[in-house]
């Protein structure tokens, strides 16, 4: 399923589409996937475990996956992971795919009012313009006018996941969660504060390898109020190995 959507679409009115139009269950955890938007290559026994951490984590808690959408980069290796899962037939896994419409190849092939519409996934290797990733299950296209360049979904997929971390979370899904999964949720989600239950959806942001955005993303979820946990993949590459590098030989208190 998918929605062109204003790149200033009000976050309450897309998780109302989502819930209600998409019916979609409110996540017990949000996970945020950033990373480079270039074509790379992980090791393969890196790239297992990612994939399978990833879909584990989804599955077992009920979390909803972001990703930028676009059959490139780290979203190709998050697409492997769904596509993998899925052949297995192991539990659906929701995974949303926040990509600008401006960027589309093949983007008037999907045009039209509550249609169903055949849609081309090969990319055309003389175009800059990216396809979208058909392992994913939901898409959002922001549109701000622009083509050919990403940014107009920046803003937007920060508000909705903002949004979405406010909302309560579903106790009997929690209940019912791996109690190891459960377990971890609690200790590295939940503040002090917080009796957990009843409190906001847990939002964790995965990092595998990027660029000076990535590292600017890092930086923007530790300032975060509450902070929003970063979980960096070492190894993968550039900025992912450059924030494990610095946190492994950093000081107590920075």
């Amino acid at each position: 399923m998918y929605i062109r959507a204003s790149y200033d679409t009000k976050p309450d009115n897309l998780l109302h589409l989502m819930v209600k139009d998409w019916q979609l269950e409110l996540p017990t955890l949000l996970i945020s996937v950033h990373g480079g938007l270039q074509n790379f290559d992980l090791q393969p026994k890196l790239k297992q475990v990612f994939g399978k951490g990833l879909i584990k984590a989804a599955v077992t808690t009920g979390a909803w996956i972001f990703t930028g959408g676009v059959n490139t980069g780290v979203i190709r290796h998050v697409g492997d992971a769904l596509k993998d899962h899925s052949s297995k037939s192991r539990g659906k896994v929701c995974a949303i795919g926040i990509a600008p419409w401006g960027i589309l190849e093949n983007k008037e092939d999907l045009i039209g009012k509550d249609i169903t519409r055949p849609y081309q996934a090969m990319a055309n290797p003389l175009s800059k313009l990216a396809v979208l990733n058909s392992s994913h299950s939901h898409f959002i296209l922001t549109d701000n006018g622009t083509c050919g360049k990403y940014g107009s979904e920046v803003k937007l997929r920060r508000l909705l996941e903002k949004h979405i971390s406010l909302q309560k979370i579903n106790t009997r899904k929690f209940l019912q969660m791996d109690a190891q999964l459960r377990h971890f949720i609690w200790r590295n989600f939940f503040f002090p504060s917080a009796s957990g239950l009843g409190q906001g959806v847990p939002l964790v942001c995965l990092i595998v390898e990027g660029g000076p955005n990535v590292i600017s993303i890092t930086l923007e979820s530790l300032r975060d109020e509450p902070p929003i946990p970063v979980v960096v993949c070492d190894g993968s590459g550039r900025a992912s190995d450059i924030i494990s590098f610095a946190h492994k030989f950093s000081e107590d208190g920075g």
